[in-house]
């Protein structure tokens, strides 16, 4: 269990992660469609999670379900439509409801819900990376701290996409520690919602704007993300 520390406050952080031996990365990377994650259960020795399968076509769907099945990191899947109704929102125009079953090592679950990443919403999957919404009672020092853990545990790729802070809340993010130009290149990141999924404006639009080149912007955005979130 992790303690929080005097200083924490409640964020909500959304996380672009890639982690080796992962099913639902290699079924995604070249599909059509994605999946949505929503929850991962430990059984008789393995994960079991339910997910929702999606894209804009039914033929795309079925392509990712038989994937999800012919994978050699799965044990087993089976579909659940007809024993459950959903209300909420999904992607495209086609979905199917599955169970699958795999080893339980080759989940990033645990490693982050056991250091306080707990979701906030139902984990999307697609392109080969996963993006998690996750509330967590943290400051700044510690979240970089356990997203750390998180890394060297799992050998994970942890990027931060986008973070809340509570209105009112101390200074968790603060940018006295950033450049200027880093500030502004941030700050205008945030306000053209770059961090938002699906992202409102590309990193060649905010170049454009600021007159710089892309790869320019985008190494101001990595060391101003660096200093921020305690992650060098």
């Amino acid at each position: 269990m992790v303690p929080p520390s005097q200083s924490a406050v409640g964020l909500r952080v959304t996380l672009d992660i890639w982690h080796p031996d992962c099913w639902t990365l290699t079924v995604t990377e070249d599909a059509d469609g994605g999946l949505l994650g929503h929850g991962v259960y430990p059984i008789d020795g393995a994960a079991t999670g339910r997910f929702t399968v999606y894209g804009e076509t039914t033929d795309a769907v079925e392509r990712l379900v038989a994937a999800i099945q012919n994978s050699p990191l799965t044990d087993s899947v089976w579909e659940t439509d007809h024993l459950h109704a959903t209300s909420e929102t999904v992607p495209g125009s086609a979905s199917r409801a599955i169970v699958v079953r795999y080893a339980i090592e080759n989940s990033i679950n645990d490693a982050l819900v056991s250091r306080g990443f707990i979701p906030d919403e139902p984990v999307r999957m697609h392109g080969g990376r996963e993006y998690w919404t996750v509330i967590v009672q943290t400051d700044r020092a510690t979240l970089g701290e356990r997203l750390d853990a998180v890394r060297a545990e799992n050998d994970a790729e942890i990027r931060i996409e986008d973070i809340v802070v509570p209105r009112g809340g101390p200074g968790v993010l603060p940018t006295d520690d950033l450049s200027g130009r880093q500030r502004e290149v941030f700050d205008l990141a945030r306000r053209r919602n770059y961090y938002a999924w699906p992202r409102e404006v590309s990193a060649t639009e905010l170049a454009e704007e600021l007159d710089v080149a892309k790869a320019t912007l985008l190494e101001h955005l990595r060391k101003a993300e660096a200093k921020l979130f305690g992650h060098q």
